[in-house]
């Protein structure tokens, strides 16, 4: 098992989980979000091929509509 953190939260995965994965898992609707690796934005085509490693730092942002 590996420690990452995602929005500032600590998980444990196991090791050669893809990013898909930890999206999928925490963020059941997936249309309009983008992810971050260590401050770096992941392309939605990247997001299988990704594997996450320990202690790192993932944020999954949802965006909004407003005025």
């Amino acid at each position: 098992m590996i420690s990452i953190n995602v929005n500032n939260t600590k998980h444990q995965v196991a090791e050669n989980t893809s990013l898909a994965t930890i999206v999928s898992k925490l963020s059941p609707i997936q249309n309009g979000i983008a992810v971050a690796v260590n401050n770096t934005v992941v392309p939605y085509f990247n997001w299988e091929k990704t594997t996450v490693l320990n202690n790192d730092n993932i944020l999954i942002i949802q965006a909004t509509q407003g005025g």
